[in-house]
């Protein structure tokens, strides 16, 4: 079976603003905080349902979010036994005939970070986010990433390693961004810590411009 592995990531524990995030846009059985998770995604779309009848079959995990668009298609998994989830991505990666270095390594393509932001800048922001709000005055991060599923783990390290607030996570499609607000020390330390777990993944070359960081 041909199946092009672009994202595979687990995460060790989902922390409170990240499980609660996804809770507003999972269309499945949202994930707690203190959780592990799995977040696989594939290409062609379609074949993402091949790979939730494996782990469903073969482990305890519950699914939280699947989406299925013709290009690529996504799934979540999540359960309170780490072991769980490593053994969901073992019996995924066996299954398919495919190893983790078939994924893709995680390219970030850009990065914004907008101080003192005005208050009409935030209300737009506000209009379109799922998390918390943007205050005016604080400060803003945008960092777009590709495949699009690793913005849920630099989201994730963002929130473990700052006091700061998850605006919005888009976790699937053509390209993943995570929006985080707060005051500029905290974004600061954000934005270290995912860039960080970013350039930690290993895999297949991803190709692509230079980041862009403002």
């Amino acid at each position: 079976m041909a199946i092009d592995l672009r994202c595979f990531t687990y995460i060790d524990v989902l922390q409170a603003q990240t499980a609660g995030f996804l809770g507003t846009v999972s269309s499945g059985y949202p994930p707690l905080t203190g959780q592990a998770s799995l977040f696989i995604e594939v290409a062609p779309g379609m074949d993402i349902n091949v790979v939730t009848d494996i782990a469903l079959k073969r482990t305890s995990c519950t699914p939280g979010m699947q989406i299925v668009e013709r290009q690529y298609g996504a799934l979540e998994l999540h359960h309170y036994d780490q072991g769980q989830v490593r053994a969901a991505g073992e019996e995924i990666l066996a299954a398919l005939d495919l190893k983790l270095s078939d994924r893709l390594q995680a390219r970030v393509v850009s990065g914004q970070t907008i101080t003192g932001t005005t208050g009409y800048h935030s209300q737009l922001v506000n209009r379109m986010r799922h998390g918390n709000f943007l205050n005016e005055g604080s400060t803003l991060y945008v960092l777009e990433t590709y495949p699009a599923g690793y913005a849920l783990l630099a989201t994730n390290e963002a929130e473990k390693a700052a006091k700061i607030d998850v605006l919005e996570i888009r976790s699937f499609g053509a390209f993943g961004r995570v929006y985080l607000g707060g005051d500029e020390a905290n974004i600061q330390e954000a934005a270290k810590a995912a860039l960080a777990a970013l350039a930690q993944i290993d895999g297949r070359e991803n190709a692509g411009p230079a980041a862009t960081f403002y």
